[in-house]
């Protein structure tokens, strides 16, 4: 199946020169203005990647992105004119994928867009109530014999059986899930999950994630999933686990 793309952007020539793009690099692409059309189609679609202009006349694409996610598995690229890190900050605390800054190279875009689809969770629908609003579809992530419902906040363990989890230990594995097989530094980590580290040689984010290898890895010293990349930070590895949704 053709992954689904659906672009926003209020400018029209670079919309329509992106969606032609993707289009010819055999995506099944939407196009439109504003973030207005765009709720109106996810009434009827779902797409498995969005790329969203974030400064747009009337509702932004930080706000249509946060919208999206309450309602469908996405992946999100944002575009930005500034590329400051405030938008950086803000859209990694959204869950985006990637970032791109215009003026951009559509090749660039390209590369991005295929990075983002191989480790974000296919779209699996979405589903109208009796009276016609949305009701979002559920994000499920599996790796290895686990399977984690992003939105119930609950983890299966390979037996069938729940594993127990804190927040805060929740909170950093579904970081890791929705940015799989990328790699994290932990300023961004800690940013995502809203964790204030007052020093530099603080170790709760490590006790988090030793605590959350606990949990999900046979063997915690040598993790499968969750390794570390000495120097840079880490990164969830679902390369040989499997991923659904």
């Amino acid at each position: 199946m053709r992954s689904k793309i659906v672009v926003v952007d209020d400018e029209p020539d670079l919309r329509d020169a992106v969606a032609e793009y993707l289009t010819a690099s055999g995506y099944d692409v939407t196009a439109v203005g504003d973030a207005a059309a765009m709720r109106e189609i996810a009434r009827e679609q779902t797409f498995h990647l969005a790329i969203l202009d974030i400064s747009m006349p009337g509702e932004d694409g930080l706000s249509l992105g946060r919208w999206l996610r309450s309602k469908m598995p996405v992946g999100i690229i944002f575009a930005t004119a500034s590329g400051t890190s405030i938008d950086r900050i803000v859209g990694l605390e959204l869950g985006a994928d990637d970032y791109i800054v215009k003026p951009y190279e559509l090749r660039e875009l390209l590369a991005r867009v295929r990075s983002v689809l191989r480790r974000v969770p296919a779209p699996t629908g979405t589903v109208s109530d009796d009276d016609g609003p949305l009701r979002p579809a559920r994000r499920v992530v599996t790796f290895g014999g686990f399977s984690a419902d992003l939105d119930g906040r609950m983890v299966t363990g390979p037996s069938g059986g729940m594993v127990e989890m804190a927040k805060s230990e929740f909170d950093v594995l579904e970081v890791f899930l929705t940015r799989a097989n990328r790699l994290l530094s932990r300023s961004a980590i800690a940013e995502a999950i809203g964790l204030v580290e007052e020093t530099d040689d603080s170790r709760a984010l490590d006790i988090r994630i030793m605590r959350l290898r606990k949990k999900i890895e046979a063997d915690p010293s040598n993790p499968r999933f969750l390794r570390t990349v000495r120097g840079e930070g880490y990164i969830f590895s679902l390369s040989d686990a499997g991923k659904t949704a």
